[in-house]
């Protein structure tokens, strides 16, 4: 016996007919000086499938912040850390599907070369598992994504 045509409702869970949705991030790489060497903020969270990965801090803009607020905040949410911009960096694009939200999205994530100017990692938020401060060389092999191993490197070769 063969399968029946395919109706509207598996096509409704089919990734690729779920609608095309924008989503931007703010967020920070952190540096700290260590007098030889610099090192880098990273987090351990979770994704959307609830497995662990190691990345850059970032989250969503609230109602009536500038980006650069956005990326402050987010860093001071998910890290413990404070600290002041230095300079944009290129943004970071790219796709993901949200089976919950039946959607597929294009999300930019806008990051901001920072300098840690003081706080505490072990105050971050119930969002992150664990804040580490890991050398900017070392930084791209703990990176989970491609995308935040390219910025490290950028960040790497090109140190303020």
């Amino acid at each position: 016996m063969s399968p029946g045509p395919r109706g509207a409702g598996a096509r409704g869970d089919d990734p690729k007919s779920f609608p095309v949705q924008r989503a931007e991030s703010y967020g920070g790489v952190v540096l700290r000086d260590r007098g030889d060497e610099l090192e880098v903020a990273m987090i351990r969270t979770r994704n959307l499938k609830d497995e662990p990965v190691w990345t850059l801090p970032k989250g969503m803009r609230e109602e009536g912040e500038t980006g650069e607020d956005a990326a402050r905040r987010e860093v001071r949410e998910e890290t413990g850390l404070d600290a002041e911009i230095v300079q944009p960096l290129e943004p970071i694009t790219y796709w993901f599907v949200s089976t919950k939200d039946k959607a597929r999205f294009r999300k930019t994530v806008y990051l901001y070369l920072m300098r840690e100017t003081g706080g505490d990692i072990s105050r971050h938020d119930n969002e992150v598992d664990e804040v580490r401060f890991v050398p900017i060389a070392d930084a791209p092999k703990l990176a989970t994504y491609t995308t935040d191993r390219k910025t490290l490197r950028a960040v790497a070769d090109a140190p303020p």
